[in-house]
């Protein structure tokens, strides 16, 4: 099968320009589409959907730029050229930032014309090889969603409740050699379940999903209910666990449930990477249009040299006397998409034996009159 001649749009007042670049596109092979000034221009982008677009900048009517613009609104796939006899820098940054590949001055030879256009083509080619590839990526990622959703997560779910059945004692005797292997195969299973549910959660996450759920609402109610919520956990590990007082506004714009799970994370690890009599506070303040909340531990800290891959996929703090440390290692990269997300940061600093801090810094809610 014949692939399709590459369309190339000429948008120029000057007949002779339009011809003489017909001539030279026909005899090499491209589709060529001509048009007298930016009005009918626009017209033929939206009937023929060109690869490439030459368009002259001064024009009656529409001009070339404008044209730009509404090859940016339309499709900022296709390639456009700028052509013009008013050769200037000031022309050409301009084109450029409002997406112009490259800028031919008038006048210029047939090869001149035939090298950029060339390029332009190559650059088309490449852009749509990346839109492909990124669009089979997703539908890759989509399937395997689905596949560890349907034919990992459920299964493995029906046999933990078979595990339960049996250590339950409601199918006969467990001996306690048995009820000691099962409990270990147990627990290796709920151990596989929470990283294929931390996984699941990271793939599924889509920062556009978030910013739909944004609203207005307190973060320091938010932070007071996590740590009520927690307190059971901070004192069975021995842990004091205190929310520092804050009376300034408190308002932030965003997802509350996301964010809740941002910060029970961060507490969470503070608790679980603690020492006996350990302490833990939450504090909030703010700074420049930003609520900064600050999870500080008194815990086992952090390698310096490790500290630039705390929020990379499964990496793991390891406690003293641990071969594995607990947990998928996926926690603070969800934390970190989350944040992201809210158009906000999150840093960690700490020292080895002594303790971490992360901070996360989100935007403050602006207020009503603000956002009109």
């Amino acid at each position: 099968m014949t692939e399709p001649k590459p369309v190339v749009l000429v948008i120029d007042d000057e007949e002779f320009i339009r011809d003489s670049c017909s001539q030279l596109l026909a005899k090499d092979g491209f589709r060529p589409e001509t048009a007298e000034n930016g009005t009918i221009g626009i017209e033929k982008i939206q009937n023929v959907n060109p690869d490439l677009v030459l368009i002259d900048l001064k024009m009656p009517g529409y001009s070339g730029f404008d044209v730009l613009d509404r090859i940016q609104e339309y499709n900022p796939n296709i390639i456009s050229i700028v052509i013009t006899g008013y050769a200037t820098v000031e022309y050409a940054v301009e084109a450029m930032k409002k997406g112009a590949f490259d800028f031919l001055p008038k006048p210029f030879s047939p090869d001149q014309l035939r090298i950029i256009i060339r390029r332009g083509l190559e650059r088309r080619r490449l852009i749509l090889e990346t839109e492909s590839l990124r669009r089979e990526k997703k539908l890759m990622e989509e399937n395997f969603i689905t596949m560890v959703t349907h034919q990992l997560r459920s299964p493995l779910g029906t046999i933990a409740q078979y595990f339960e059945v049996i250590l339950g004692g409601m199918v006969g005797k467990v001996e306690p050699k048995q009820e000691e292997m099962l409990s270990k195969a147990r627990d290796r299973l709920e151990r596989l379940m929470e990283l294929i549910n931390d996984w699941l959660d990271l793939a599924r996450m889509n920062r556009g999903q978030i910013v739909d759920r944004f609203k207005a609402f307190s973060l320091k109610k938010v932070l007071k209910n996590i740590v009520e919520f927690m307190q059971p956990s901070a004192q069975r590990e021995n842990v004091s666990l205190e929310l520092i007082p804050y009376s300034g506004n408190d308002s932030v714009e965003g997802d509350d449930e996301t964010l809740t799970q941002v910060f029970s994370n961060l507490i969470s690890n503070a608790i679980k990477y603690n020492r006996p009599n350990g302490r833990i506070k939450v504090s909030m303040e703010e700074k420049e249009e930003s609520l900064v909340v600050d999870v500080k531990d008194t815990g086992i800290g952090i390698q310096e040299e490790n500290l630039p891959y705390v929020f990379d996929q499964f990496f793991r703090v390891k406690r003293d006397g641990e071969k594995k440390s607990k947990g998928t290692g996926l926690g603070l990269s969800i934390a970190k998409k989350i944040v992201d997300a809210h158009g906000g940061t999150i840093h960690v600093m700490s020292e080895l034996g002594k303790g971490s801090t992360f901070t996360v810094f989100l935007p403050m809610a602006r207020p009503a009159s603000d956002k009109d």
